[in-house]
């Protein structure tokens, strides 16, 4: 299969990022995979905005991903990581296929609403569980990668990797997803689902196929998380989290599959310098940002590329 442009641009990103990852802090190093894990929940959003819903409960899948990697380790004595996040996404997909039954009976806020209550139902449960810590989580047991054991200075960077391959290997796949026919039968559901039918294809399939693809992929977002992090706890279910997945869709944009990574990115860097800045008014600072790109990028970051490609040509 030979790669295109920009699948190729997508490796030599994430080549050079390895690189200058063996040279950085462990505190970017850490940001860095927090971001590229958050960025993978935000694909799974992106993927539903690009049908034309909004999800406002994508905590929901993120934090059954975390739930699995603590659980596996703790009760199950997994401590392969690629067999945890398997776990996640196995246990997250059958949640999905479940739901999806009922989710993609319903458009716009409907559909939002319903997504965000489902999410708040998994906190609810989780902060009554006292035998899983309640509100206060519980750690990571140590885990291994193939058979390797990270050590004390080592685990960092490590779980950067292993955020690095499967968030490459996710954007190399939803690139080809996106222009193949279920991916482009989402974007005409956006515009217009009725003439979706008259064409012959089931809109709620194709919904339906979305909606547990965008779950697998915050899964593995928040069995990143909870690897990076060493900790779960139930505000990763919480519906500010979920905001924020939807906060960093509208500042990336759906055009591409890198703006969520990039977006992320940012998203993670400005936060971290506003809470250490203006630790009483750094929601005040996001929410200017997030009220500046609707202004100016109605489109998101990633227009800025698209603006300049079409200027170059």
């Amino acid at each position: 299969m030979k790669l295109e442009r920009t699948e190729l641009s997508l490796i030599g990103v994430a080549i050079a990022i390895a690189v200058l990852a063996q040279f950085s802090p462990n505190w970017l190093v850490f940001t860095l995979t927090l971001a590229i894990s958050t960025a993978l929940v935000v694909m799974g959003v992106v993927l539903l905005m690009r049908a034309g819903l909004v999800s406002f409960g994508q905590g929901l899948f993120y934090c059954l991903g975390g739930y699995a990697v603590g659980l596996g380790g703790r009760f199950l004595g997994i401590t392969d990581a690629l067999a945890l996040i398997g776990l996640g996404v196995v246990v997250t997909v059958v949640v999905a296929m479940i739901l999806g039954l009922l989710m993609t009976r319903y458009r716009e806020i409907f559909f939002a609403m319903l997504s965000l209550a489902f999410s708040m139902i998994l906190y609810g449960i989780l902060v009554k569980s006292h035998g899983l810590g309640s509100t206060d989580g519980f750690g990571v047991t140590d885990w291994t990668l193939l058979g390797f054991t990270p050590g004390d200075g080592q685990a960092t960077t490590t779980a950067l990797m292993l955020a690095l391959v499967l968030a490459l290997a996710i954007a190399l796949f939803l690139n080809r997803y996106f222009r193949s026919s279920i991916g482009l039968a989402c974007e005409a559901i956006r515009e217009n689902e009725v003439r979706v039918e008259y064409m012959g294809i089931s809109h709620r399939k194709v919904l339906y196929i979305n909606y547990v693809l965008a779950a697998a992929v915050g899964s593995v977002g928040g069995s990143m998380t909870a690897l990076a992090a060493g900790h779960v706890d139930p505000t990763m279910a919480y519906w500010t989290i979920s905001g924020e997945f939807v906060f960093i869709a509208i500042l990336g944009g759906t055009g591409h599959v890198a703006a969520p990574f990039i977006a992320a990115l940012i998203f993670t860097l400005v936060r971290t310098y506003a809470v250490e800045l203006a630790p009483n008014a750094w929601q005040m600072i996001l929410g200017t940002v997030l009220l500046l790109i609707i202004l100016f990028l109605p489109k998101g970051i990633w227009s800025l590329f698209t603006r300049r490609k079409g200027a170059a040509s």
